[in-house]
Parts: C-alpha cells; sequence; structure tokens
C-alpha cells in the first residue's frame, strides 16, 4: 500500500477473472455500486433485526450503520475492509435494562443509549491502549476458552426471551416453527448468494408464508400494510437523546469486551484472506468502532460492530476493496431517510420475528462453541473446562450478583466471571528441577 493516510486505490478492469481484489485495489464504479448495494443486504438480517428486538427505529439503526462506517473507514485510513452494524451483543442487556417487552417501540430507549455510550467510551479507551502497546495483553486476557464461553452465553441468555415471545397463542408458536424451517432450509439446500443470506431469504419466505394464511386465508393476525402506504418515501431519521443512569451505563460498557474480541477475529480473518497484515491497524479500528458506537448512541442508535456477513460475501467474491463499504454506507444513509423503507419493517409479524430470533440467538450460542473448535481449545485441560463449565451455567441461569442497589446481571457476571476466574486459575509452567 502507498505510504500515505489513505491508499491510493488501483483501479482493476473487472472480477470476472476470480482474482482477488484487495483493500487498496479497486473495480470500475457500476461493479463498485452493484458490490456495495450486496454487502448491504447481506447485512440487513442483522442489522434490521437487532433494532427490532431491542425495540429501536430500525431506519435509524440502519442510517447510523452507515455514518458509523464511513467514521470507522476514516479512522483506520481506508485500510481495513469493513461494515458497522447492529451488534446483538447489546440484546440481552438492554432488554433487562429497559424492561422492553418485545413489541413495538421501546419506550425507555434513553436508558440504554447512556449505556451504549459508555460502553462506546470504554471500547476506544482499549483502542487507545492497544495503539500503544499492542494486543498481546487482550490475547492473554480473552483467550479462545474465555470469547467462545462469552459469546454462547450470549445466545443461551437470550433464548427464553425469543420463546416467550412466541408462546402466546398455538398460532404464533406454530409460525414460529415454520419461519424456523425457513430459515433452516435456506442455510441447507440453497447455494451461492442466496444460502449467505439465509436470514435475509428465510424471513422473507416465512413472511410471504403468513401473509397468505393471515390476509388470504383468514387465521391469525393480518399485516397491517396501511402503515406503508401512509409513509413517506423520504424524511428525517427521528433521533433519541440519551439518558445518563450510573446502574445502566455499569451494565453496558463491559459489552466492550465482547466487540474487541469480535473486531479483533475480524481483522485476523481478513489478514488471513488478503495476504496484508493488518494487525497494525487492530488499535485504530478499535477506536473506530468505539466512536460509531458513541456517536450513534447519542442519535438514538444501536451499539455497532463489525459483521461474520460482510466477511463471507468477501470470501465469496475474492473483493476486499475497502471503497466498496464507503458506497456501501452511502446506500445505508439513503435507506436512512426513507420512512417507506422503515414502515416496510415495522409490518414483519411477531411470530415470523420471534422465529428468526429463535435461529438467530442459537446461532449465537453455536458460534461461541465454534471459537472452540477453531482455535483446538483443549478440555482435558480443567482450568478451560471449570471456565467454560462455570461460565455457560452462570449467563443461561441469569445469575444476577448484586452489590446495594447495583446489580449485575447475567451477561454481564458471566463475562466478568470468565475473564477472573481464567486469571486465578492460571498456572505457572513447571520447571525442570535444578540438578
Amino acid at each position: 500500500m502507498a505510504n500515505t493516510y489513505f491508499p491510493r486505490w488501483r483501479a482493476q478492469p473487472d472480477a470476472a477473472a476470480g482474482r482477488i481484489v484487495g483493500p487498496d485495489e479497486r473495480l470500475p464504479w457500476p461493479q463498485m455500486i452493484a458490490m456495495g448495494i450486496q454487502h448491504v443486504v447481506a447485512m440487513f438480517g442483522s442489522t434490521v433485526l437487532a433494532p427490532l428486538l431491542m425495540g429501536f427505529d430500525p431506519n435509524l439503526c440502519i442510517f447510523m450503520s452507515g455514518v458509523g462506517t464511513l467514521l470507522f473507514f476514516v479512522m483506520v485510513g481506508g485500510r481495513v475492509p469493513s461494515y458497522l452494524g447492529s451488534s446483538f451483543a447489546f440484546i440481552g442487556l438492554v432488554i433487562a435494562i429497559t424492561g422492553y417487552t418485545g413489541h413495538g417501540p421501546n419506550p425507555n430507549i434513553g436508558l440504554a443509549l447512556g449505556g451504549i455510550i459508555a460502553c462506546g467510551v470504554v471500547y476506544a479507551i482499549i483502542g487507545a491502549i492497544v495503539s500503544a502497546i499492542g494486543t498481546n495483553w487482550i490475547e492473554t486476557l480473552l483467550p479462545p476458552v474465555v470469547t467462545g464461553a462469552i459469546v454462547a452465553v450470549i445466545g443461551l441468555n437470550l433464548a427464553p426471551i425469543a420463546v416467550h415471545g412466541v408462546s402466546g397463542s398455538a398460532f404464533e408458536s406454530w409460525m414460529a416453527l415454520v419461519t424456523v424451517l425457513c430459515v433452516g432450509g435456506v442455510a441447507v439446500f440453497a447455494r451461492g448468494m442466496l444460502q449467505r443470506l439465509l436470514i435475509l431469504v428465510g424471513l422473507l419466505i416465512a413472511y410471504a408464508i403468513y401473509a397468505v394464511v393471515t390476509n388470504g386465508l383468514g387465521f391469525g393476525k393480518p399485516i397491517d400494510f396501511s402503515i406503508v402506504a401512509q409513509a413517506a418515501w423520504f424524511g428525517m431519521p427521528h433521533f433519541t437523546a440519551p439518558v445518563f443512569n450510573a446502574q445502566a451505563m455499569t451494565l453496558l460498557a463491559p459489552v466492550a469486551v465482547i466487540l474487541v474480541a469480535e473486531n479483533l477475529g475480524h481483522i485476523k480473518a481478513v489478514s488471513a484472506m488478503t495476504g496484508h497484515n493488518l494487525d497494525r491497524y487492530v488499535g485504530r479500528a478499535f477506536i473506530g468502532d468505539g466512536l460509531a458506537t458513541v456517536v450513534s448512541g447519542f442519535a438514538g442508535g444501536t451499539g455497532v460492530t463489525t459483521y461474520a456477513e460482510n466477511i463471507g460475501v468477501m470470501a465469496v467474491t475474492k473483493i476486499y476493496s475497502t471503497l466498496v463499504f464507503v458506497v456501501a454506507a452511502v446506500i445505508a444513509l439513503i435507506l436512512g431517510f426513507s420512512p417507506k423503507f422503515g414502515a416496510v419493517i415495522q409490518t414483519i409479524p411477531g411470530p415470523v420475528l420471534g422465529g428468526v430470533s429463535i435461529v438467530v440467538f442459537g446461532l449465537i450460542a453455536v458460534t461461541g462453541a465454534r471459537i472452540w473448535v477453531v482455535n483446538k481449545v483443549d478440555f482435558s485441560d480443567n482450568r478451560n473446562l471449570i471456565v467454560a463449565a462455570v461460565t455457560l451455567v452462570l449467563g443461561a441461569g441469569d445469575f444476577s450478583l448484586k452489590l446495594g442497589s447495583f446489580a449485575l446481571g447475567g451477561i454481564g457476571t458471566a463475562t466478568f466471571g470468565a475473564i477472573v476466574l481464567y486469571a486465578l486459575l492460571r498456572r505457572k509452567p513447571v520447571q525442570d528441577p535444578v540438578v
């Protein structure tokens, strides 16, 4: 790459030959625009779903994902290909803090926003430390057994929320199971990009089935399309001011640990796929992600993070140009100015959303186990065994600790418990006796 803050992106004729297009290269602009659209679509399954599960305005969150991606791009000097979208790591704690019931707008978003901002500040501070001294301390503090357990706990802790949300009636439960089958069918039987978009495509299929069964055949609660007809094509996003509550901020700030693990894994993966060593940008990437989370929180959006969906798209297309993500961010900004688009999202039926939640939360839990498998965590080592076992039960059982008026919920307890327990059980290497 050129010795300038931003790369001098070298133009490539096309991607037809199947060669890798590096972070400091670009395709002709029509192809770049098409790739940007593809990345935005790939993000819908997560960036749209996460805000809905927490009661946030998905229109605003998509808009802020575009703002955050551009901020990240500037912070890393256009060197790290990444799109920032709503993070699932916040869902459990946001629901617990706000008391969100799972339907409609969240009336206590302000409390969550203050905590999200606190998390972003902690995240940025970690980035500043990494920029100064490197990442070795993170890898020591958060080895794969710890990060895998923490990620798995997020999914397990959210499981009761997903199940409870579709247990209101027999019809809702059956439609949730139909949605699970739709997503599973796409995951197993689809190929290419359809398979990569399993959440989005599965949701669309289930949405169509629900519309036929309710609006067409008269079973269950029909979809109200009038809100789409009444919504304007263009309009300003609805911003929300944060509320700074000490307890909410203390509960959400530790989510920065999860975001650090996600972002570090993203950069390591992209480095391996492109052949570009991006380690020197890790600190700046953390700062960029942290600042994007702070900005999103002040506007009324969710905390943001890098996404595996984008790694999947890059792996399939072999196009890693960072300019693609600028295009994707601009498209997200445009969608954020369309209330019509937000109204379409709001018509997603509760049982369909609940069925998707079951799949997504399960995938989060399994991702934790995948971290163990990929990194070959040795569970014959009792330290690893105890750390994983205790962390899973603390999180899945929603074990809470109270100190006066302060309460630490299951995910927070499990996160801190995993880190502290691993450190306490660390053994010094056995030295050979001196003879």
